[in-house]
């Protein structure tokens, strides 16, 4: 059965940013509309956690038993699969020390870590970002559910072999694994389902994080070192009155959802598996680019001193991709890719499928490419402005796929100027 994401037609004039509700951190049932979800969480940047999602999942009756994770399943099934370790006693930078793990060698240290009781003579190993979907395509995991299936950064990588990535991740540990303080790359959108065990989140709006930076711009490693951050001298910005932050405990098979910017700082309440994803889509887009943006002239202030050096802007760039992720040519290339596929939806009626499941409707090519074409015209500006358009567009490629979507946009006066 074809299964629709769509909008109503009435989202034409969306303004970016952020608005903070009380109920910030409101429950949602499964049951709610994709249309009202869409409206009342994400284009509002506001999180929620999202209940009874996950139920049919096929990893919530294979990966856990008795309320546990099933190692002897984990262990048997992905075994000689090798993902990414990080020592939470270990800090490296403002992050923790990584390395690589077979599977098998994991679930026995993590059995031995649980049966010795929380032992202070061993490492606290936590695995994450594994791609564990990427390398096991044929094995059933789970279903993306609808809110989150406008997935641009998943629908670009994944179509694109040559890039050989993806934003879907797998996190286990034992209780008491924890992940420093963060934004999320790109500033982009994320989702996190317990498959078994608790989390503990706790939340800081965009822009809050401001008074959690050290005198030099360093964000705080751990937020719970108030000691730390009672220095004055070292954060002069932080007021512990005045901070707000918020606080979600989540149960077994629920769903998280972090909007763009949110810091948010997390900690394993027992033996805990989840699934993650990083996504942007046409609510957040914006943001994504204001922190690409910035970014740049982040790269661009820390290097002004050999701005005379020849190739200087192809250094910058270099650098932000480093740094970033992503530099200017390859978000251009991601949004000319997005944009193309619903044009072609409106145009030719060639669908856009997410997930092998979600069909995109067309209020929703329509909207995302008025969401776009906003970007894009910014983004021209500003490497007319930088002196680095030949850097970025070989032509006037950009100038020409901004024509094409409004001609596009003008099939619908709904999602016109």
């Amino acid at each position: 059965m074809t299964k629709v994401i769509d909008i109503s037609n009435d989202y034409a004039y969306h303004e970016f940013g952020t608005s903070v509700e009380n109920n910030v951190t409101g429950y949602v049932n499964h049951s709610l509309s994709y249309n009202e979800y869409f409206r009342r969480y994400l284009q509002n940047n506001i999180p929620c956690v999202i209940q009874s999602a996950t139920d049919a999942w096929p990893c919530r009756q294979m990966w856990q038993a008795d309320n546990a994770p099933n190692f002897e399943y984990i262990k048997r099934v992905f075994g000689s699969c090798i993902a990414p370790v990080a020592d939470c006693t270990a800090k490296y930078y403002n992050s923790q020390l990584k390395d690589d793990m077979a599977l098998a060698d994991y679930v026995d240290y993590w059995i031995t870590y649980r049966d010795l009781s929380d032992p202070k003579n061993m490492p606290l190993l936590y695995l994450k970002d594994w791609h564990c979907v990427k390398n096991n395509p044929h094995i059933p995991i789970y279903n993306v559910p609808q809110y989150f299936a406008s997935d641009w950064l998943n629908e670009y990588y994944t179509e694109q072999e040559e890039l050989n990535d993806d934003y879907m991740f797998i996190y286990m540990g034992p209780k008491g694994t924890w992940t420093p303080f963060h934004a999320d790359v790109f500033s982009s959108y994320s989702w996190s389902a317990n498959i078994v065990g608790k989390k503990r989140w706790l939340l800081f709006a965009p822009g809050d994080e401001e008074s959690l930076r050290d005198k030099h711009g360093k964000l705080i490693y751990d937020i719970t070192t108030s000691n730390e951050l009672l220095n004055q001298t070292m954060y002069p910005n932080y007021d512990e009155d005045r901070l707000k932050r918020y606080e979600i405990i989540q149960q077994p098979g629920e769903i998280v959802f972090i909007p763009s910017g949110w810091h948010h700082q997390v900690w394993n309440l027992e033996d805990t598996i989840s699934i993650n994803h990083n996504w942007i889509n046409a609510c957040n887009v914006w943001n994504v680019w204001i922190s690409l943006k910035k970014e740049l002239c982040a790269v661009m202030r820390e290097v002004e001193d050999c701005r005379d050096m020849d190739g200087w802007d192809d250094h910058c760039q270099l650098m932000l991709k480093a740094s970033h992720g992503m530099d200017y040519v390859q978000f251009y290339k991601f949004l000319s890719f997005l944009s193309k596929k619903r044009m072609a939806l409106i145009m030719k009626d060639t669908p856009v499928i997410s997930f092998h499941t979600w069909y995109l409707g067309r209020n929703h090519c329509f909207y995302d490419l008025k969401q776009i074409r906003l970007v894009l015209d910014d983004m021209i500006r500003d490497v007319e402005e930088k002196c680095i358009h030949s850097l970025i567009f070989s032509e006037n490629e950009a100038r020409f796929l901004v024509d094409e979507i409004n001609k596009i946009l003008a099939v619908n006066p709904s999602f016109g100027d």
